[in-house]
């Protein structure tokens, strides 16, 4: 596959590393020492030059390229670079947007502005909160299989339940299944003997009650996330607290800025909208912070972002969650107290990875920065799984992949050693990072 990715910024970058080994790729950037960084980092070919312009597009190649990716920070940029393209090729076109007013235009007639697919930065990071806010301890939480299986990461605190105890003793849930433990750089593929240690991230899969089940369990003094505070009036923080409307919490909002308070205030009619800076910690008391079951910081700025996370932290709230658009930072902000850094680049690289997998995953989590991935995979008659008795198929697989759930017929089915997997079952499947090259020619 031919792949034309035209920004190479943290989202384009990471794109392109990850598809460098297995196919063909070209990045666009004005910037020239971004390309020749990115040059020495990956196998690509590198251009410097303005992506939405025709004779740049013709230089990269764009005429053979099967996919298109515009992933620049400037929305109308992407737009236009996916419609250049349409004029002389025939690539599939994914445009990364940040404002969703482009995605509901888009929506309204797909292929508008000549892109097949539009990824919304700030929409997708707000989706990701919701998710992580609804699951009280998680760390990441995606779903797959039309909301029918559940994926989730969550550390293990020492006064955890399950602290020390094996997998076989912890593994007291019908549909669940204990798909991976990540121990410091290692990622561990869990088996009855197993040890969970405090400090270990534990990825699980299953039903979607099955996995709020164990979360309950784990962390037995978390409360149902009721009261939550989101600080900053961002696109996200707006998305965010509507998302929160229609699952039944009434949030409150916190913006300092007059204009746009009022204009949230108008549009949120869930929420409670407070104008007042944030970062003053007698606000925050008044308002009794202390007693928030989660605080968001969606601040447009990392810094602040972090000093409010953390202020609500020491007043007493039970979770933070923290946007950080560096993604270098997202480490620095967990290890220095924020319970969850959520990176949009991140979550845009994400999603538009699952077009440009060859082995045409349904979808795609990456798990703690591609040290691994969930896939969800429809199974066809080539597949080693297809046919045969999950113990017999999974032996042909390297040790880092584990089958963590099986959707036949819109009925949920609990992978054991004797389930037969069928053609045309959506499997979902743990895959360590190292092992996903060959995975990808079995699954």
């Amino acid at each position: 596959m031919y792949v034309v990715i035209v920004g190479a910024g943290e989202v384009g970058s990471s794109i392109a590393r990850s598809l460098a080994d297995n196919h063909e790729v070209a990045v666009i950037d004005i910037d020239g020492e971004r390309v020749e960084s990115l040059m020495y980092d990956a196998d690509i070919l590198g251009i410097e030059g303005d992506g939405a312009d025709l004779d740049t597009l013709a230089e990269a190649g764009i005429e053979k390229a099967d996919v298109l990716i515009a992933s620049t920070d400037d929305d109308e940029t992407n737009i236009v670079t996916c419609g250049t393209a349409m004029t002389i090729a025939d690539a599939f076109t994914i445009s990364r947007v940040k404002s969703a007013k482009f995605l509901r235009t888009w929506q309204q007639s797909r292929r508008a502005f000549g892109v097949d697919h539009m990824v919304a930065t700030n929409l997708l990071t707000a989706e990701n909160i919701a998710r992580v806010i609804g699951l009280p301890g998680a760390r990441d939480v995606e779903t797959f299989v039309n909301g029918m299986v559940q994926m989730a990461e969550f550390e293990i605190q020492g006064s955890s339940p399950i602290a020390d105890q094996t997998v076989a003793e912890a593994d007291r849930y019908e549909s669940l299944t204990f798909a991976a433990v990540l121990r410091d750089d290692d990622v561990i593929i869990p088996r009855g003997e197993t040890v969970i240690r405090a400090g270990d991230d534990i990825v699980v899969i299953g039903s979607p009650e099955s996995v709020r089940t164990f979360a309950a369990a784990i962390a037995p003094d978390s409360n149902a996330t009721q009261n939550v505070v989101v600080i900053g009036g961002s696109d996200v923080g707006y998305h965010t607290a509507s998302l929160l409307q229609d699952r039944g919490i009434k949030p409150r909002l916190v913006e300092h800025d007059h204009d746009r308070a009022r204009e949230l205030a108008e549009e949120l009619e869930g929420t409670t909208v407070l104008e007042s800076d944030a970062t003053d910690r007698e606000f925050l008391e008044r308002e009794h912070v202390a007693d928030a079951d989660a605080v968001v910081a969606a601040l447009d700025s990392d810094e602040k972002n972090l000093l409010v996370a953390l202020l609500a932290k020491r007043l007493g709230a039970q979770r933070t969650v923290s946007v950080v658009n560096a993604g270098e930072y997202v480490g620095l902000f967990e290890a220095v107290g924020v319970d969850v850094a959520v990176n949009p680049r991140e979550a845009t690289a994400e999603e538009i990875t699952r077009f440009t997998r060859e082995y045409d995953a349904e979808k795609v989590a990456i798990i703690e920065s591609d040290r691994a991935e969930v896939l969800e995979i429809e199974v066809t008659e080539e597949s080693v799984l297809a046919g045969r008795p999950i113990r017999e198929s999974i032996q042909e697989f390297p040790a880092g992949v584990v089958v963590g759930a099986i959707s036949r017929g819109g009925e949920l089915v609990i992978p054991r050693g004797d389930t037969v997997v069928q053609p045309d079952d959506h499997v979902v499947v743990f895959v360590d990072a190292e092992c996903l090259d060959t995975v990808s020619d079995m699954l």
